[in-house]
């Protein structure tokens, strides 16, 4: 049916061409009894223009119009370039499948179904909607292959593997091609809780063949998986086993057992073997199910039967007892653009602890491929994923997860990525490492803080400092840095840090923080992460800290607050106090008074007290003209151990062991935004193996590229400064 209708499009489409050519070939003739009339010398100019005219209409009114079935209308035109702009704006994806099917046009369906489902391939009603308008347009053949496409898109989906063999059902004339597909679809997805779907047409099919013995052991199998109708499969099974005789129910290969078995007489009844079916998680082979080894004959033997069945049943309710609140939790097991709740993605991360602790690994494998249906669009189920293969030696299966989520699913997400990158690192597979940096740096996040740096430390691991040094060069003069001052000041102190810290380069790192207060002297975090081992000279802090707290305006520059002003000025005093001699610290303290000088009495300070107020909380532990506090013996910089302690503002252990002096001030912590998935966060905290990116989440609801949080995966960076950013070191602008 399906190849006489594309038969009949050729047709139909023929005769616009045919008559296309006929026209053509007319107004060659017309032309040609023109001349013959002209030629003879009895035709009339006048004459001869009138029939030409009266041809040419003639030809014109016969001619249908050419119509150009492959065009785009407007509307067409419209939304393929809101998708091309957006391609992950569903809405605008389903306006468009809309508009193509109106049309009825067979390439133009397929062209946009094929671009649609390559961007959301777990859309089983689309690929259901899809086969659908091949059978009507298109072939059988076109049928099956997009049917192939869809279960191997969306294995794990019941309801695609319950289409496909409904439509085989129907179109297949070999009962063993659709036994075959049936059996194809149960071992994916046989062991789903909701699989009844399936089951249910394979029962629906062997029923219409009469096939008893297939149906058995259909059930037989049913019975050994805790699905979410297995009450009504144990009824409906009973009610089968009781009106069949046992020769209808056992297969040919079991009344051969049985014979055989039945053959000595002198084993007494007790000794008689009952053999199971060996545990494959219920339906991963067409196992033959529970035999018992007796003369297929009499009630007693339907008895034991049944009975070796109830055995199964009575198993599988004592697993669904313990899954039955996980499964119900789970309210929508399909694949959606839309965000899922708290409740449902803690639901999925607490079940698949379950699973991973008593329910062996191939459990485990299945209910993280349902998980990741319906979770699809959450880096963090992937991560885990990936992080619980490499734990079970399936290399290949962890990296076929990470190719899946960072090329389709949440390719949009930075997070994956910078996980992608590490992995591929500690697998050696160093070209993929890079690959992963560079779809960063070069087009999802340009700019994004925590992959320059971890890009830079990336390359010093393989030994290339000097393009570990261009990266942060290069970031320092993308558009995106150069106009947002933090971001600018951070990357600056990441340069300079690991110019000094980690290439041990300080007179580089010198130099970068000298270039970085020409460009920002107005900076606060920058004179301040500025002070450290290796450019600690007095003279020099104060240079920086005059030029900063001067009250005159900074041409170009935003001027700091009074209050900023005051605290860097408090901040160098305390600096100079532990590093300077006397007469450092009396110029230091006039410099201080002078711009910032105290209440003139007591008296006014007493009318004034909302001045104190004002005044930073450090203001009020150091005050000037007090005598110099007692100081803890300055120790030299901590080593540099991995990532886990320069990347923060504040400075090293040799500073921070003094009573009151050279301490940052505490960050104030902005509230960050409420989001629809920050469950994994608390999660994150008790999965040591992928803590580190479990907090990734936070980038924002799916499909959409909200502002992200930088954490610090596996000991990543300190957090001192992506508060300071303002949202554009949490990955987004």
């Amino acid at each position: 049916m399906g190849d006489q209708v594309e038969m009949g499009d050729a047709v139909s489409a023929a005769p616009v061409d045919e008559l296309m050519h006929g026209a053509a070939a007319a107004g060659g003739g017309s032309n040609d009894a023109f001349a013959a009339v002209e030629g003879n010398g009895n035709g009339n100019g006048h004459v001869s223009e009138a029939m030409e005219g009266q041809v040419q209409e003639q030809a014109a009114e016969e001619q249908p119009p050419v119509v150009d079935l492959e065009a785009l209308t407007p509307e067409e035109e419209r939304l393929w370039n809101v998708v091309k702009e957006d391609a992950a704006d569903f809405n605008s994806w389903t306006s468009l499948i809309q508009e193509a099917e109106k049309l009825e046009v067979l390439s133009k369906v397929e062209k946009t179904y094929d671009a649609f489902l390559a961007e959301f391939p777990l859309c089983y009603g689309y690929w259901k909607k899809y086969a659908d308008h091949e059978l009507k347009l298109g072939s059988s053949e076109k049928v099956v292959d997009v049917y192939e496409r869809a279960v191997k898109a969306v294995t794990y989906s019941v309801d695609m593997w319950m289409n496909y063999c409904t439509y085989a059902m129907e179109k297949f004339e070999d009962p063993e091609a659709i036994r075959g597909l049936f059996e194809r679809g149960i071992s994916f997805v046989g062991t789903d809780y909701l699989s009844h779907l399936l089951w249910d047409k394979y029962l629906e099919f062997e029923h219409m063949r009469s096939e008893w013995s297939r149906v058995a052991q259909i059930y037989t199998r049913i019975l050994q998986v805790p699905l979410q109708q297995l009450d009504r499969y144990h009824a409906s099974f009973r009610h089968f086993a009781y009106s069949h005789p046992l020769t209808e129910l056992m297969t040919d290969e079991e009344s051969e057992a049985s014979k055989a078995a039945a053959a000595p007489k002198d084993s007494p009844p007790g000794d008689q073997e009952i053999t199971t079916v060996p545990e494959t998680d219920g339906v991963t082979e067409p196992a033959k199910p529970a035999e018992v080894t007796l003369e297929p004959s009499g009630t007693e033997d339907l008895e034991k039967y049944v009975a070796v069945r109830e055995e199964f049943y009575k198993t599988s309710k004592e697993w669904d007892a313990k899954i039955r609140d996980f499964e119900i939790a789970i309210r929508r097991p399909y694949f959606h653009v839309r965000p899922l709740d708290d409740a449902q993605l803690g639901n999925w991360h607490k079940y698949l602890d379950f699973i991973e602790k008593e329910g062996g690994i191939e459990k485990t494998i299945k209910l993280y491929e349902r998980c990741l249906i319906a979770c699809a669009n959450y880096s963090e189920y992937w991560v885990r994923y990936v992080h619980r293969m490499d734990e079970e030696g399936k290399i290949e299966s962890a990296l076929d997860a990470l190719h899946r989520a960072s090329s389709t699913f949440v390719k949009r997400r930075p997070e994956i990525h910078l996980f992608a990158a590490r992995y591929q690192e500690q697998l050696a597979d160093i070209k993929g490492a890079r690959a992963s940096y560079e779809v960063l740096s070069n087009s999802l996040a340009p700019g994004l803080l925590e992959a320059i740096v971890k890009h830079a430390n990336f390359e010093k691991r393989q030994g290339n400092g000097d393009t570990a040094c261009s990266l942060f060069e290069s970031a320092l003069e993308l558009g995106k840095i150069k106009e947002d001052s933090r971001a600018r000041a951070v990357l600056y102190i990441q340069y300079a840090r690991f110019l000094d810290q980690v290439l041990k380069s300080p007179e580089k790192a010198r130099k970068v923080y000298s270039t970085a207060l020409d460009s920002l002297p107005s900076s606060k975090t920058l004179l301040e992460a500025s002070h450290h081992p290796g450019i600690s000279e007095v003279e020099y802090v104060n240079s920086l800290v005059d030029k900063a707290i001067a009250p005159s305006k900074i041409e170009g520059s935003s001027v700091l607050s009074a209050a900023d002003r005051e605290e860097l000025s408090i901040i160098r005093l305390e600096f100079v106090d532990s590093f300077g001699s006397v007469e450092d610290v009396k110029k230091s303290e006039a410099r201080h008074v002078e711009y910032f000088p105290p209440p003139k009495s007591t008296v006014e300070s007493k009318k004034r007290p909302s001045l104190d107020n004002s005044v930073p909380d450090r203001a009020k532990v150091h005050k000037p003209y007090v005598g110099a506090t007692a100081t803890a013996p300055v120790t030299g910089p901590p080593a540099y151990s991995g990532q886990t302690q320069w990347n923060t503002f504040a400075p090293q252990a040799g500073y921070a062991q003094q009573s009151q002096g050279w301490q940052q001030p505490p960050i104030q912590q902005p509230t960050p935004p409420v989001q629809s998935q920050q469950w994994n966060q608390g999660y994150a905290a008790h999965q040591g193996g992928y803590a580190g990116y479990g907090g990734y989440t936070s980038y924002g609801p799916p499909q959409q590229q909200a502002p992200v949080p930088q954490q610090p995966p596996y000991g990543g960076y300190g957090q001192g400064y992506p508060q300071e950013v303002n949202g554009w070191s949490s990955g987004g602008w």
